[in-house]
């Protein structure tokens, strides 16, 4: 008489199954470290450190994405000044009131095919039902950073 074969849940098949990619472990685990690092620090310090932190991140980028992120977060501070520099799961974000409001992801970040300049829930891009909230980018041409600095003015109001 043959055995029946105990069967698995789907629960039990997830959890052997790899869930997250490495990538997205090592952005997790940055994210960590940003959020005990931000509680550490004083108001005062915030945007300077920000701003380091974020530029430290840069100068870790393959060529092409370090040239478009420094360009992009020359636009962002260009645009609207009162956003703060910071990193999001390790990558160039910038915030309002501790919210970040749009991020740089390179592609190098998750291995994918482009860059991506995204927004935050709290960025105010409302137009209709459906809208983009976020971007493809392999290269900045003039009209495309003319188009960034008018989505960053419009999150913002």
């Amino acid at each position: 008489m043959p055995t029946k074969q105990p069967t698995r849940s789907k629960y039990q098949a997830r959890n052997e199954d790899k869930v997250w990619t490495e990538e997205e472990q090592a952005a997790m685990q940055e994210s960590a470290r940003e959020r005990k690092a931000v509680a550490r620090r004083g108001r005062s310090d915030e945007r300077a450190e920000g701003e380091a932190d974020m530029r430290a991140k840069i100068a870790e980028m393959p060529e092409a994405e370090r040239g478009m992120a420094e360009r992009i977060h020359a636009i962002i501070t260009d645009a609207v000044p009162a956003l703060a520099p910071k990193t999001y799961y390790g990558m160039p974000a910038w915030a309002r009131d501790g919210k970040i409001i749009c991020f740089f992801q390179p592609a190098s970040k998750f291995k994918v095919r482009y860059s991506t300049f995204g927004f935050q829930p709290d960025a105010n891009l409302d137009d209709g039902d459906v809208f983009p909230i976020a971007w493809a980018i392999t290269r900045l041409s003039a009209a495309d950073e003319k188009r960034i600095a008018a989505l960053v003015k419009k999150a913002v109001s």
